[in-house]
């Protein structure tokens, strides 16, 4: 029996899929590190934009209750009123406390801790502690 080129079975030999192989290879070294460098940028910089809008908030809960929340109260003192200001607290003044980006909660100094008129909010950053140097920072100071 002759075989016929039409009967023939056409696949990829092992020189081709290796070659495929290497060339995915190498796309995936180059792009990977890019990609996982912009994931990282991304977080940071909504984090930080995160800080000043809830650096704003507090200002607001300032204007509004003629102080700022102590470090008991917290950045809770901006989803409901505290005791005792349930009259002047005009909030929400944000939906929910939230966690930073990478899923650690923010942390609230305030002027009980920092002194009169000034607050603090901190990220622990990537590395989820405190004191770092990765750490990120919103700073209220008084005027």
């Amino acid at each position: 029996m002759k075989r016929t080129s039409a009967n023939r079975r056409r696949g990829f030999t092992l020189i081709e899929l290796l070659l495929v192989l290497v060339i995915l290879a190498v796309l995936a070294a180059v792009v990977i590190p890019k990609l996982t460098g912009r994931v990282e940028t991304a977080r940071k910089n909504s984090t930080i934009a995160e800080l000043a809008n809830l650096k704003q908030a507090i200002e607001t809960f300032e204007v509004d209750c003629a102080r700022l929340p102590n470090s008991q109260e917290g950045l809770e003192a901006l989803v409901s009123a505290p005791a005792g200001l349930e009259a002047y607290w005009h909030g929400k003044y944000i939906d929910a406390v939230p966690e930073d980006k990478w899923g650690h909660l923010y942390q609230y100094y305030g002027p009980d801790q920092m002194g009169e008129g000034q607050f603090q909010i901190i990220s622990a950053g990537p590395d989820g502690n405190m004191n770092t140097g990765d750490d990120l920072v919103a700073v209220q100071v008084s005027n």
